[in-house]
């Protein structure tokens, strides 16, 4: 079974299985998702916790010996197991194979860890647990999804937002999701009817959404003008090193210019692998590719060496309105003359 993280409350009401994996990048979730699981293991008789940080020190056989425990002479347990963020080694992954084979009734079991890959979810450790629990997904909403994870959490706070209010809420928090619900709990306080509208949102927060670079490459990426320019400016706000940004864009201008020479000897799919970019990723480097010449990256290229030259040199001219200009051309389709 697979779900996102809200839907597991209404899963854990029907029943709690033996084996749940949390998994994805954002903390909120991954966080709330292990204590809705500890509250109902609790209220069934699993009174008893173990957590275990792997790392290379870890002693396996002292997880083998809890699991071998048996509720006749001890009480149920509840285990967790938390992985390294480098990710599962040859030896980790035998070990949780292992593992797996020990899972009886008397144990609930909770693997955490970071975004999966796409070969993690296809060893045989990962595919051994999934088959006997749940596999949860705790990685941050995408843009299309946000809104509705939004409504859903201000249904649980009995707060009933507009539609301009629920726009503005979903942009204001995207990249923190704590920011978001703290600035609900502040709403519900400020506001006991629960209405919320845009004059109510904009007189109570401020903005607290925290974007990346990386937020700002996928935006590029996909071609959003709009959005890249709203990243860029509160990044530029929050006092953002611009040479971090023109590195960071001056490398996936590269590795696209790298893939486009490559393309007419090699297949797509044989690029994306050799140069590791990860499945989600690979639909924004594929519009990229579509949407941009092979001469507008180079272009693009050499307005970030100007931006450079001007951020190391001219310490009076701000290298900021060139990012601005790059992700405006950036977003646009090439037109050959």
């Amino acid at each position: 079974m697979r779900l996102f993280a809200e839907r597991l409350p209404e899963q854990l009401n029907k029943q709690l299985q033996p084996v749940y994996l949390l998994f994805g990048n954002e903390p909120l979730l991954l966080q709330e998702s292990r204590q809705s699981i500890q509250k109902v293991a609790s209220s069934q008789g699993f009174e008893e916790r173990h957590r275990f940080s792997i790392d290379a020190s870890c002693d396996w056989n002292l997880i083998y010996q809890c699991c071998q425990s048996i509720s006749l002479f001890s009480p149920r347990q509840l285990i967790e197991i938390e992985l390294p963020d480098s990710g599962v080694n040859t030896t980790i992954a035998n070990a949780l194979f292992n593992l797996a084979e020990m899972i009886h009734d008397d144990i609930v079991l909770i693997i955490m860890g970071t975004k999966l890959t796409k070969a993690q979810e296809n060893a045989k450790w990962f595919k051994a647990f999934y088959a006997k629990g749940c596999w949860v997904n705790c990685l941050s909403p995408d843009l299309s999804r946000l809104p509705q994870f939004v409504q859903t959490r201000c249904r649980q706070m009995k707060l009933k937002p507009d539609a301009e209010a629920l726009h503005l809420l979903a942009q204001w928090h995207e990249g923190n999701l704590l920011a978001l619900v703290q600035s609900l709990e502040k709403l519900a306080l400020l506001y006991p009817d629960g209405q919320l509208n845009l004059i109510r949102l904009e007189e109570s927060l401020s903005r607290s959404n925290h974007f990346s670079a990386f937020h700002w490459i996928d935006a590029l990426l996909l071609g959003k003008a709009k959005r890249s320019q709203r990243i860029l400016r509160q990044l530029q706000a929050e006092g953002v090193e611009a040479t971090i940004l023109l590195r960071t864009i001056q490398k996936e201008l590269i590795l696209l210019l790298t893939i486009q020479q490559k393309m007419p000897s090699q297949p797509i799919g044989a690029l994306f692998e050799s140069h590791k970019i990860w499945q989600s990723k690979r639909p924004l480097y594929s519009g990229a590719l579509t949407r941009l010449s092979k001469n507008k990256v180079m272009r693009l290229i050499q307005l970030i060496a100007k931006a450079e030259i001007i951020s190391k040199t001219q310490y009076e001219t701000s290298c900021w309105p060139l990012l601005h200009q790059l992700s405006t051309e950036m977003c646009l389709p090439q037109v050959e003359l």
